[in-house]
């Protein structure tokens, strides 16, 4: 790169008509050379989160957006009404460990869920953990617990605004009595108890230097795991696993449900393929006191094997091994090589299985996803057979509860408009009956005032996608209606019906359709479907969404200028390139904690795991499948003469190190520079920067109810929408 020039001080100038202004950064003469390419980068000095610079350009920033989003004609109104509707409470499955019962709840507008204890389901319940006394705007949340196999122990992480760094603490489950042991440098980790109770499994990250408190932009790597006595310093765990020579792998470990082996899945990147490791915790005369001597049952990266359970030395897994859509398949320690494993539930031909939970000692609980629709089925752990069909609405299976050794388990269903109805079942009955054990309601929305349905449109190539649209049951389709289209298309993530207070408003009040467009890159039809959305294929993703507006045109729900399209993470990539390619095609575009520098992505914290999905810059042939959609690198630079783009909503946060915000800031920067010089320019581009907030997880109720005020506001008030009783 060549020596930074002299820069100037960001400044704000009045481009747009009125209240619409945005800002114009400086420019660094920075080149960077890819493979012979030539590719220009002057907003790379934003990529120092702690510079004076960068904290100015975010002020700046915050300055125009904030009142701009405040004065949204129908803000008031929606933060309102979406406060009193999310006041509703809200469960998880029970989980049953010990004799006890355990749930997590939250009454309403709590910050975060608090987690509750009972002693039978129908005995009165009493606080066990309550991560809202942690801190006074909610902002310390509480994202992974466990407690020990006897119920005498629970760990548990806190996260702090949002990052992924998180904390280890203890206490004992009795009394509540808190343990003096704290584990720190914890990121992307298991966490597993052995049987016996004396500690737990544990990945973490070696110190460096600089800070780690989520705002940093410093790559994860060397990820190690631990084993922690209870009662000693974490100084004093004992290293189990490393790989040195591997910097980017990651680990976790399960401890088998006879407590007898610690299965480790090692992965690198998130390619659903994994190296399968085991230890005979029996075997250990001295018990854990160093590296362990793993058994390395699978030493590739081929396949996936997520372990379910075993009998003795015959462990159950799911795989996707020869199997896009996934099946069972049983593999004896004993006689481990490849040729003895059998196959216990066959791919099925068209679902997928999604999951399996052991039940009862001798069952299974098996979920396939039915063209994006979830079935749940009880079948024999010895055979696979089926036992029976469990009922299931349409939409999904959002929480499954049980444990091999009891015969009780729970499961919760929701949709677009069904918040949760979680269902129990106890197979020690003569003739067990799932029944309804908790069904929450939300005063104000009617399930009756919506319909709910399934369309197939067609892509670019033909390829028939699937799209839910939820919208009132007296919509006309007349070409006038605002849409909400939402979409993801990465990791082999499926975007299942789920259920949000803030769409449904989109709906009933400011006449809107939401349309949620399954596309690939997703994980709705298996490894296939994946595949045919990442790497070298990933312009697929675009073409789909991009079919998915055109569709809902052509089906006379809207036109173009009423299309307001969002995605968060893989799915801001997502809605950014769309813009860039297609500004033509929608009136709104809101992209969220985006991945936007698609040749740097993975010099940052987690991104790295990122290129079994992008691919690299590095390498010169995935560099040219990168420039051609990478967000950042496909904008007008100016004097840009073009059709005007769509309102633009860019949000990101100080301390989310997933998808650091340098990404949503470069962007924003070069899109105000490029397309924000064109006097034909009339809608407003802009960035919201958030405080004490990360990626998403852990987020409190009052920062999200702010959030999507602030989103529907923007999209309103861009659309030209007005407020509808």
């Amino acid at each position: 790169p060549n020596p930074p020039q002299e820069r100037e001080k960001p400044r704000t100038e009045s481009a747009l008509p009125g209240r619409e202004c945005f800002i114009v950064a400086h420019f660094l003469n920075q080149v960077d050379d890819y493979h012979g390419n030539k590719i220009s980068d002057p907003y790379a000095w934003l990529e120092d989160p702690d510079s004076e610079e960068t904290k100015a350009f975010v002020d700046e920033q915050n300055k125009l957006t904030m009142p701009y989003l405040e004065q949204c004609a129908v803000g008031a109104q929606f933060q309102q009404r979406l406060t009193d509707l999310y006041d509703y409470p809200k469960y998880s499955c029970p989980f049953k460990r010990g004799n006890r019962y355990f749930y997590f709840h939250n009454k309403g507008l709590q910050n975060q869920h608090v987690l509750y204890v009972q002693d039978s389901l129908e005995s009165p319940s009493t606080v066990f953990f309550d991560p809202n006394k942690l801190s006074e705007d909610g902002t310390v949340a509480l994202t992974m617990g466990r407690l020990s196999e006897d119920c005498e122990y629970f760990a548990y992480g806190l996260s702090s605004g949002g990052s992924d760094w998180v904390t280890i603490r203890f206490m004992k489950a009795g009394d509540l009595t808190e343990l003096p042991d704290v584990l720190e440098r914890v990121k992307f980790s298991c966490l597993a108890w052995t049987h016996d109770a004396k500690g737990v499994f544990y990945n973490c990250y070696p110190r460096q230097e600089g800070k780690a408190d989520g705002t940093e932009t410093t790559s994860n790597i060397n990820q190690k795991l631990y084993y922690h006595v209870i009662g000693t310093k974490q100084s004093e765990d004992i290293l189990v696993a490393e790989f040195p020579e591997h910097p980017k792998w990651h680990s976790a470990l399960t401890i088998s449900d006879d407590g007898r082996y610690a299965v480790l899945s090692i992965t690198e990147g998130c390619e659903p393929v994994n190296r399968l490791w085991y230890c005979d915790l029996h075997s250990l005369p001295d018990g854990i006191k160093g590296l362990l001597p793993w058994v390395k049952v699978v030493d590739d990266f081929d396949a996936q094997y997520s372990y379910i359970t075993n009998e003795g030395s015959v462990f159950t897994f799911r795989s996707n091994l020869d199997a896009p859509r996934y099946r069972l398949i049983n593999i004896d320690l004993q006689r481990p090589e490849k040729q003895h494993w059998t196959t216990l539930i066959p791919q099925h031909d068209k679902d997928v299985l999604a999951s399996v939970s052991a039940v009862n000692q001798r069952h299974l609980l098996v979920n396939y996803v039915h063209d994006v629709k979830d079935i749940l089925q009880v079948r024999e752990l010895s055979t696979g057979a089926l036992v029976r069909d469990l009922p299931l609405d349409v939409g999904t299976v959002a929480g499954v509860s049980c444990k091999k050794k009891h015969s009780e388990f729970f499961y919760k269903f929701t949709s677009f408009t069904t918040p949760g109805i979680i269902y129990h079942c106890d197979l020690s009955d003569e003739s067990p009956q799932p029944r309804v054990f908790r069904e929450v309601e939300v005063k104000g929305i009617k399930q009756d005032d919506y319909q709910t349905s399934q369309v197939f449109y067609p892509s670019k190539d033909g390829t028939k996608i699937p799209m839910f649209l939820v919208h009132a049951k007296n919509l006309k389709k007349d070409g006038t209606n605002p849409v909400f289209l939402y979409g993801y298309g990465g990791f082999e993530a499926s975007i299942q019906p789920y259920y949000d207070v803030a769409n449904l408003l989109f709906v009933r009040h400011l006449g809107g359709v939401l349309a949620v467009a399954n596309i690939r890159g997703g994980g709705e039809y298996g490894l296939t479907w994946h595949k045919a959305g990442c790497l070298g294929n990933k312009q697929n993703c675009f073409d789909d969404f991009q079919c998915a507006a055109e569709f809902l045109i052509q089906e006379q729900y809207t036109t173009a200028s009423r299309i307001a399209i969002n995605g968060a993470s893989n799915g801001g990539l997502l809605v950014a390139a769309c813009l860039n390619q297609r500004p033509d095609l929608y009136g709104c575009v809101v992209a969220e904690v985006g991945v936007m520098d698609m040749l740097k992505f993975h010099k940052f914290t987690i991104g790295h795991a990122w290129t079994t999905d992008y691919g690299c810059s590095d390498d010169p042939e995935q560099f040219k499948w990168l420039i051609k959609y990478s967000p950042l690198h496909n904008l007008p630079e100016p004097p840009y003469s073009g059709a005007p783009f769509p309102a633009v909503l860019l949000l990101t946060a100080d301390h989310d190190d997933r998808v650091v915000p340098l990404h949503t800031l470069k962007y924003c920067a070069a899109l105000q520079h490029g397309v924000g010089s064109s006097p034909a320019q009339r809608q407003p581009l802009m960035v919201r920067v958030d405080t004490r907030s990360g990626h998403g997880a852990g987020k409190p109720t009052a920062k999200a109810i702010l959030e999507n005020t602030h989103v529907f506001s923007f999209i309103a008030e861009t659309l030209g929408l007005g407020w509808k009783d």
